[in-house]
């Protein structure tokens, strides 16, 4: 009986074994690549939670910088955070907030050059617009129209088309085309939430070109009726 045993054993064995010789190999690589697949994953959550520690960090450098109104201190720090930190939000935000800080600093090459970055390197579609109507609105005030509305004419977010109409209305003003102006702000008007405080504003703008939204809309009213 326990030779029978040993045989059955070293039966099982010998069929270990084989299998052993033909996948082993095979079987070893993929335990290698999904361990290694696992540690990398978790090395890289762990870079990517130190990277917004350390960008975090920097961008209260870069505000207290914009606090002072410290053009050079500025630009170093922001300098720094594009060498280290640039795939992070904390850079893209550094961008439009130096930015802004440049331009009443009557700074707007810097500005410029701040806002060209977040357009061009931001991974986010809403900084990258920011970015772009920001850059349009530095175009139009150096009375750079053309530039400007090729800037308006990229692609935007949804989100973002009443704003886009209403520089181009005023871009087109400026252009002294009212008919144009017109109707980009009417596109604006209808875009922005009712609730909105800059649809005021819109309004305020087409009231000046001899439209009356209010009425437009009670006449609209009566007729619908």
């Amino acid at each position: 009986m326990a030779t029978q045993l040993n045989l059955e054993e070293q039966e099982q064995l010998d069929q270990i074994k084989h299998f052993w010789k033909q996948y082993g190999n095979a079987i070893t690589w993929v335990v290698i690549v999904v361990l290694g697949a696992f540690a990398s994953w978790n090395l890289y959550n762990y870079w990517q939670r130190s990277q917004a520690q350390q960008a975090a960090v920097l961008f209260d450098e870069v505000d207290r910088a914009v606090q002072a109104a410290d053009a050079a201190r500025m630009e170093r720090v922001f300098s720094d955070m594009k060498d280290k930190f640039s795939s992070t939000v904390y850079a893209q935000q550094s961008g439009l907030l130096v930015a802004r800080e440049f331009i009443a600093l009557g700074k707007p090459d810097a500005a410029k050059a701040a806002l060209g970055w977040v357009a061009e390197k931001s991974s986010d579609a809403g900084y990258q617009a920011l970015a772009r109507l920001r850059l349009a609105s530095i175009a139009i005030e150096s009375k750079s129209y053309d530039e400007a509305m090729s800037l308006l004419n990229l692609a935007y977010p949804a989100s973002f088309n009443a704003l886009v109409a209403d520089r181009k209305g005023d871009v087109f003003i400026l252009q002294g085309d009212k008919a144009k102006a017109t109707a980009e702000y009417e596109k604006a008007y209808r875009l922005f939430d009712p609730r909105t405080e800059y649809r005021r504003l819109v309004e305020v703008k087409l009231n000046a070109l001899g439209v009356d939204v209010q009425q437009q809309a009670s006449v609209a009213t009566a007729v619908g009726k």
